[in-house]
């Protein structure tokens, strides 16, 4: 119980940061996407990966994705330390101010996506551009119930 407070403390610390980095398991990632909710869900897996078992309405990573970081992205990788790296390029090139790395990439990030899915949560939800703009939204997340 001690080291789940330390760990919720620490980030709450890390969210209250100016910007930052943050490699989060499942219980972290849930609590820093209530805090800060998400942007974007950027895909860095190799491509095979990704063409098996894809993210619906992820953003594939590349040179240049095309993403406007205005809330937390979350990146996930083929691993640990992958998902990090591309959070830190993002975080460098875009200047996000809140950058999570999924620790335990897919599968992690699919238990969560399930668990959201409960009776209850929208089985729809956009995110706008901005809030002052209409038209096409930056990403829509979709659940796979219908």
């Amino acid at each position: 119980m001690r080291r789940r407070l330390i760990a919720l403390a620490a980030l709450a610390a890390a969210t209250c940061a100016e910007a930052g980095v943050t490699l989060g398991d499942k219980e972290q990632t849930v609590e820093l996407l209530k805090a800060t909710p998400p942007c974007c869900v950027v895909d860095a897996r190799a491509a095979a990966p990704r063409k098996l078992r894809p993210l619906a309405d992820a953003v594939a990573w590349s040179d240049r994705p095309l993403i406007v970081p205005t809330g937390t992205v979350v990146v996930i990788g083929d691993s640990d330390q992958a998902a990090l790296a591309v959070a830190r390029r993002i975080e460098k090139r875009y200047k996000a101010k809140h950058v999570l790395a999924v620790k335990g990439g897919f599968d992690t990030w699919r238990e969560l996506v399930a668990a959201a899915q409960e009776p209850g949560m929208p089985a729809t939800f956009v995110i706008p551009r901005n809030t002052c703009e209409q038209g096409v939204p930056l990403q829509t997340l979709r659940s796979n119930r219908r």
